[in-house]
């Protein structure tokens, strides 16, 4: 009988210290995730700063400058995270990567997020200024449905719920249309293939980064984005020479690096939170960035505030709250 309880005891400890651990993977995946909108975020708002100069400010064409901005940010985040996995250890993992089936499946990601998202992103705020980010910031939903119906991971009620809030706090923020912003709607419209394609790249990612280390990933994903603009666009939009101006001016380089960090971090955590707590919940903590990005607009760019902006920013917020969890958790204190 003893013996039984002794058992008994060692499974309960056990299974304690399981859950102890899950709970703990779950807490270092929405951190991450929360990390991730911040971040990005910042990186929203420094390529904006970076755009205000000579010589991009003054290019010609509404192409060019948005992915010259793509290209050197994207580089610039992989050679951070080139250090970064160097100092770990990990440059020979990202060649042994590209060589095996998720390897190859987080390849296709990287294209739809960087070149294809980022750049419609770019062009996006270019257009419409901060409107675009919290309509960008839809990637959520586009993120929840693919992930349900390519990686079977059905969402609950309270998820769907929170997605349809974060949507519709988007929708509230571009209630009002800016003035001086002919090209307004072409940007929103810009904003929204980049929400379908990082949708599409939350996938890819989660079913990829559960297989190969995230660090490693992701510093492949900013490398084969920024090259390929660099390479493959630029000449396509006609902006190599606005390329290696931009080079020579210096200042916009400085915010670029800073923006190259930012975003670096940010798909960084991204990933991690993908692969930590699934696609939807990931990219949902992901998509505070819309509110950030507006907050730092306000605060940093003199972006116009008002009243649909505000109450947009904050319905994303809980859009994204009932995402990650249940609010009722808050109140059910000394609860095993």
């Amino acid at each position: 009988m003893n013996s039984e309880k002794s058992i008994l005891g060692v499974n309960t400890n056990a299974d304690l210290k399981m859950k102890e651990v899950s709970k703990g993977f779950q807490v270092k995946g929405i951190t991450n995730g929360l990390v991730s909108g911040i971040t990005y975020g910042i990186y929203s708002t420094l390529v904006v700063v970076a755009s205000g100069y000579d010589p991009l400010i003054s290019a010609a064409g509404f192409l060019a400058a948005p992915f010259v901005c793509s290209g050197l940010n994207d580089f610039f985040a992989g050679v951070f995270l080139l250090f970064y996995n160097a100092k770990h250890g990990r440059l020979k993992e990202i060649i042994r990567m590209l060589k095996t089936k998720p390897g190859k499946m987080l390849v296709i990601g990287f294209l739809l997020g960087g070149p294809i998202a980022n750049g419609a992103y770019l062009v996006g705020l270019a257009m419409a200024g901060a409107y675009a980010i919290p309509i960008s910031a839809t990637c959520s939903l586009f993120g929840a449905l693919f992930s349900w119906i390519f990686l079977k991971q059905k969402p609950t009620a309270r998820i769907v719920l929170g997605m349809v809030v974060c949507v519709a706090g988007a929708i509230v923020i571009n209630l009002v249309k800016p003035e001086g912003a002919p090209n307004f709607t072409l940007g929103i419209i810009c904003a929204l293939i980049a929400a379908v394609s990082w949708g599409l790249e939350g996938v890819f990612s989660s079913f990829g980064g559960a297989m190969i280390d995230t660090d490693v990933a992701v510093n492949l994903r900013e490398l084969v984005s920024g090259l390929f603009v660099m390479i493959l666009v630029l000449p396509f939009v006609g902006g190599v020479g606005l390329l290696f101006k931009t080079l020579a001016a210096g200042t916009p380089v400085m915010w670029l690096l800073l923006s190259g960090l930012s975003a670096g971090i940010s798909f960084l955590t991204w990933y991690k939170a993908n692969a930590m707590v699934g696609t939807a919940v990931g990219m949902s903590l992901n998509v505070t960035y819309a509110f950030w990005g507006v907050i730092f607009s306000v605060l940093f760019l003199g972006q116009t505030v008002t009243p649909t902006m505000v109450i947009g920013s904050i319905v994303i917020v809980i859009g994204a709250i009932l995402v990650t969890m249940n609010p009722l958790d808050l109140f059910r204190k000394g609860e095993a």
